[in-house]
């Protein structure tokens, strides 16, 4: 049949299911079809806290939300446009964040009466009037795919999990998407089973071909590619995008990249990501421990290595020792934090951004380090490449504090030309450095940057005391001098304090803004979208976002001055605010949320309009 093509402007659709649905996989290809076609994209991966919930309860449900439109868009979307829920699990726990209309794709081959009893519905939602507000797609998901693959030389069950695929090909109709590269990406999957392969690309366009056929669907929809910067793009994670930025500074410093790592929770991707960079001189080790990992990343500074180490939130409580002895030898190393929510074991798989004090504060001692936030997926590969830079160029340690939300989250991203990034080549010590030309001193310091010389262990004639006693300045020799450690304290301080960072720039586009909403981190993009949503609504407000949390931009006390009331954002309970009102006096608003999920851009802007009323 003939069937209508409407167009749309931006979508937002979620996947949800059992963790062992594919929801991830499904999303992740929807999301590759889409940024092929050029569309703005930016996705939500929600995965259960729980490894093995039980299949269909509340608890194991997992999800992802993409948000693809034909403009530069700042976040996953509030609410879906589109839910396609696997079973009634997924259906309950996403129906609450629904607009009214929305379309509702139920898998009702799974609305048993034992999976409704496990997550309390008495009766099927699909057969009484609580869904009378939605537009209803029941579809016999897993029949429909059993069916479809009756011929092919699968066992039932196999069969049945290739439902997410037909899942996929009905939605890639219903939103044009080319189909190609998911056809070539499910034969190098499943390379080794050649009756998978079939399997998953028959069921595919099983889908496909349902959604054709069908009069359940009579309309098609089509989203233009967005306006972007003319390059070559390619859609990436922020820990995907992390680690090529980890992989470019080692390239544009000359050094080998040492990671040492012990798989957690969000941050293991790294580790995986790096590994497969051997040919860029790219070393990692899987560690029996946090304090191990750090350790030996250390150890590689020492040794002339970009030591580098990935953790989340619990590790980098287990690796403060070791990033307070850094601080002491004052050698180059990253440390990168991908939060999530705590405290303790908290929620893993949930995003927050609660550890901003304990990188600012969290070493015994003075033990200052340089902080930086990445601000969206794409940008995780230049706060890496800010992070080596500094690490290398002032020998200090540097917090690289990414979050979930960001590091699980994706968005395309404009490859860049290497020759354009900064060069990051270390002179190390060759040669003493005394006024009488035959004695080294390690803590002879440049005047520019107050950093120490970096000597590879064996240079002949620049032997040196490394540990974590006190040293002497210049000579670097074990020292209780109470003046002495006066001036290193101090000194170690001044060299964190006067590293050079870019001013913080405010977008004010009427220039009358009384209100600044400053962010960091991932609150980047609602903090946007929310300011944008306003000012199209004719409300004028201010926004700026800090990247160097420490030290922090020169001119940020002249900018939050310039604004009666400054509102600060943030998923935690207001740690960026209290540092700001200790050190700049300024009595900031804080809007505080810790739920394991990123803000809406809606509620931001509930709150600024409130804010706004009352200037």
């Amino acid at each position: 049949m003939t069937k209508q093509i409407r167009q749309l402007d931006r979508v937002v659709i979620r996947f949800a299911g059992d963790s062992g649905d594919g929801m991830q996989l499904t999303g992740d290809r929807f999301t590759s079809e889409t940024a092929q076609l050029g569309n703005d994209i930016s996705t939500l991966p929600n995965f259960p806290a729980e490894i093995r919930a039980p299949a269909g309860t509340l608890p194991g449900v997992s999800s992802f939300q993409v948000h693809f439109a034909d403009y530069d868009i700042l976040t996953p979307g509030d609410a879906p446009n589109v839910l396609v829920a696997m079973n009634p699990a997924a259906l309950k726990a996403n129906l609450a964040d629904l607009p009214r209309g929305a379309d509702i794709i139920v898998n009702t081959d799974e609305f048993t009466r034992r999976n409704l009893a496990k997550v309390g519905y008495q009766s099927s939602p699909l057969d009484d009037d609580s869904l009378a507000g939605y537009v209803v797609h029941p579809v016999a998901l897993t029949s429909m795919t059993v069916g479809a693959l009756a011929a092919y030389d699968v066992s039932k069950k196999d069969a049945e999990r290739s439902k997410n695929m037909f899942a996929l090909g009905l939605l890639s109709w219903m939103y044009s998407r080319p189909y190609e590269s998911t056809l070539r990406f499910l034969e190098r999957k499943f390379a080794a089973r050649p009756e998978l392969v079939a399997a998953n690309v028959a069921a595919f366009k099983a889908g496909w071909n349902f959604g054709e056929t069908t009069e359940d669907f009579a309309v098609r929809y089509e989203v233009k590619p967005a306006k972007m910067t003319p390059g070559t793009y390619r859609n990436i994670t922020g820990n995907a995008a992390l680690s090529l930025g980890l992989v470019a500074a080692g390239v544009r410093s000359g050094l080998p990249v040492f990671l040492g790592a012990y798989p957690i929770t969000p941050a293991s991707d790294i580790l995986h990501e790096l590994s497969k960079h051997k040919r860029f001189g790219v070393l990692t080790m899987q560690a029996e421990d946090e304090i191990a990992a750090v350790g030996a990343a250390l150890g590689a500074s020492y040794g002339g290595s970009l030591g580098v180490t990935t953790t989340s939130g619990p590790g980098v409580a287990l690796k403060s020792e070791t990033i307070s002895l850094a601080v002491a030898l004052e050698l180059p190393l990253v440390i990168v934090d991908v939060q999530r929510a705590g405290p303790s074991t908290g929620m893993p798989t949930k995003t927050e951004q609660a550890d901003l004090n304990m990188a600012l504060y969290g070493r015994h001692g003075e033990a200052p380090v340089a902080v930086i936030a990445p601000r969206s997926p794409s940008d995780c590969f230049f706060a890496a490449l800010e992070a080596a830079r500094i690490a290398l160029t002032y020998r200090t340690p540097v917090i690289l504090l990414s979050d979930n939300y960001v590091a699980n989250g994706s968005e395309p991203w404009l490859l860049p030309d290497v020759e354009s990034l900064p060069d990051l080549r270390v002179e190390f010590a060759t040669k003493p450095n005394g006024d009488d030309g035959t004695t080294f001193l390690p803590y002879l310091r440049d005047p520019e940057t107050l950093a120490r010389p970096w000597a590879i262990p064996g240079t002949a004639g620049l032997e040196h005391r490394i540990g974590g006693l006190e040293k002497a300045d210049k000579t670097g020799d074990i020292s209780y001098d109470p003046a002495n450690h006066d001036f290193m304290v101090r000194t170690r301080a001044a060299r964190i304090e006067t590293i050079p960072v870019p001013d913080i720039e405010v977008e004010d586009p009427d220039g009358d803004a009384r209100v600044l909403v400053l962010g960091w981190g991932s609150t980047y993009g609602p903090i946007g979208a929310a300011c944008r949503q306003l000012r199209q609504r004719g409300l004028s407000i201010a926004q700026a976002h800090l990247r160097h949390l420490a030290p922090m931009p020169a001119n940020l006390a002249e900018v939050l001055r310039s604004y009666d009331r400054v509102v600060i954002p943030e998923m935690n309970l207001g740690q960026l605010a209290h540092v700001i009102r200790a050190r700049y006096l300024v009595d900031a608003i804080s809007y505080n949320q810790v739920r394991g999920l990123p803000f809406t851009s809606t509620e931001l802007e509930t709150t600024l309009e409130e804010v706004l009323k009352n200037v």
